[in-house]
């Protein structure tokens, strides 16, 4: 028995070498299951989930108006796609939330949604995500909010037939005609002078606008983990807010 088992052939030695360790560490990954990959469903939830939100609350500002309440969110959940997943999520969250409200409320709703709030929540998103300070993000929002007001009135005025600019003309010449009365100033405004006054109107409006937005969003993703750039330091002491 013994001569038999000195007559084996001896087994050969394993190759320490780090070679031979690669190969074996390859083979074994390569048994091993592939994983799957955690972000990308959380991304798809997630971006559903926030479109349907500002679907949400656009439909309910419609029907059960609030003043200017909801309005203030129009843009958030959008620009809150954007910081969590980027650009790509947060285009794909504002197609999807023109289709729900395509569904819901028609093709013209929808598009007062997605010009100027949902284009908004992309360029808010950008440049938060960006660090961008408050004066260029709030600019560049204003002058995206004044397009969509025009935007809003060509829309209307070609469904309904009607210039609706003229509506919006007779408005402001009241007002304007209102100020130089008060000023005691006996001149009648130029029709110049009341469009140009009109459209000041209409970006001031948007700025005060888009200024309460940033200043929402600052109060509110901060507690989400989503923080945007900080305020001028004369709004944090303002609201005596330490962050």
């Amino acid at each position: 028995m013994s001569s038999i088992l000195d007559s084996l052939p001896d087994e050969p030695q394993q190759d320490p070498s780090p070679e031979s360790l690669n190969s074996s560490n390859e083979a074994q990954q390569a048994l091993k299951s592939p994983k799957l990959q955690v972000h990308a469903p959380l991304r798809m939830v997630e971006t559903a989930f926030l479109a349907s939100t500002a679907s949400l609350i656009w439909f309910i500002n419609f029907y059960f108006p609030l003043g200017p309440v909801l309005r203030i969110f129009f843009p958030v959940p959008i620009a809150l796609v954007y910081l969590r997943w980027g650009k790509r999520a947060a285009w794909m969250g504002t197609v999807t939330s023109g289709l729900l409200l395509a569904v819901l409320m028609g093709p013209v709703r929808s598009m007062l949604f997605v010009m100027p709030f949902g284009l908004m929540g992309v360029l808010l998103g950008a440049t938060w995500y960006r660090r961008v300070p408050w004066i260029v993000s709030t600019t560049l929002g204003m002058l995206l909010g004044t397009l969509g007001v025009f935007f809003r009135l060509w829309l209307l005025s070609v469904l309904s037939g009607e210039d609706l600019w003229i509506y919006v003309i007779n408005q402001v010449t009241e007002i304007t005609e209102w100020i130089f009365l008060k000023l005691q100033v006996l001149a009648t405004p130029s029709v110049f002078v009341i469009q140009v006054g009109a459209v000041v109107l209409i970006a001031f409006n948007n700025l005060i606008y888009l200024f309460v937005v940033h200043l929402v969003a600052w109060l509110l993703l901060d507690r989400l983990g989503n923080p945007i750039p900080r305020p001028p330091r004369w709004v944090q002491v303002l609201i005596d807010y330490e962050g």
